[in-house]
């Protein structure tokens, strides 16, 4: 489905990154391992993983929110690659917490990686992504980002941005056939839903329709669609896999 093509997908060394970057793999694509300094090993594994689906597989560490640091990382993975023609951006994370206590540290933390980071490989990657037939952008964003999170004002304002991002990059480089899309994940089964108290993670699954989390693979079934042919005349558009949370 994939076969030739190349995937950059960052924060891909756990949980959904790591998911769409062995689908991506298993579908014939050739894919660049983004993650955060500390996360090698975890990243190798993936690494290893995906190269069994034989295709080239490489690793790249690098904060997404520094843009020079970010500009040398894409420049390294074309020289490596050749070209790319996907490119994920997942990397993210939370530091919760109500409103009036949040830190100004916390809230700058969050949207320097969850939604600079976005624009920087978006930047710096954009003009090789115009080259391929069929470029895809992909942005994992959430449903916090739609319908708002107490106790998760970063988190939440940085999704919602990646939203604006994501239908912005799209109005600008439809002419150049790249597609740009966002998945909001809902309630999904990762080591970071796990870590959260079972009273709450009770509390969340009764109010999904749909009666459980989702998983990992869900979600990278979706970027699998998004980034094939199959979603050829689909840019522009957020699509929730939150199993009904978000209606």
């Amino acid at each position: 489905m994939l076969n030739g093509k190349t995937a950059v997908i960052t924060g891909a060394s756990s949980g959904i990154g790591k998911a769409i970057a062995l689908k991506l793999a298993e579908n014939g694509a050739n894919v660049a391992i983004i993650y955060y300094p500390g996360n090698e090993d975890a990243a190798q594994d993936v690494c290893r993983q995906a190269g069994e689906f034989g295709v080239k597989a490489d690793i790249y560490k690098c904060n997404v929110a520094r843009f020079e640091e970010s500009k040398g990382v894409c420049e390294k993975i074309v020289a490596d690659f050749g070209s790319v023609d996907i490119l994920v951006n997942n990397a993210g994370i939370t530091r919760d917490g109500l409103l009036l206590r949040m830190s100004e540290t916390d809230f700058d933390d969050v949207i320097d990686v969850n939604l600079k980071g976005a624009f920087n490989f978006i930047r710096h990657l954009s003009r090789y992504i115009i080259k391929s037939p069929a470029g895809r952008i992909i942005n994992i964003a959430s449903v916090s980002g739609i319908m708002g999170n107490a106790g998760q004002a970063n988190y939440s304002a940085a999704k919602a941005g990646m939203i604006g991002l994501t239908k912005t990059v799209a109005k600008e480089f439809a002419g150049r056939n790249v597609a740009c899309n966002a998945i909001a994940p809902g309630f999904i089964s990762t080591d970071m839903t796990a870590a959260l108290p079972q009273a709450v993670r009770e509390k969340a699954v009764n109010a999904i329709p749909l009666k459980r989390m989702g998983t990992t693979d869900e979600v990278a079934n979706t970027a699998l669609f998004l980034a094939s042919d199959l979603s050829s005349y689909i840019t522009g558009e957020v699509i929730k896999v939150d199993g009904g949370l978000c209606m």
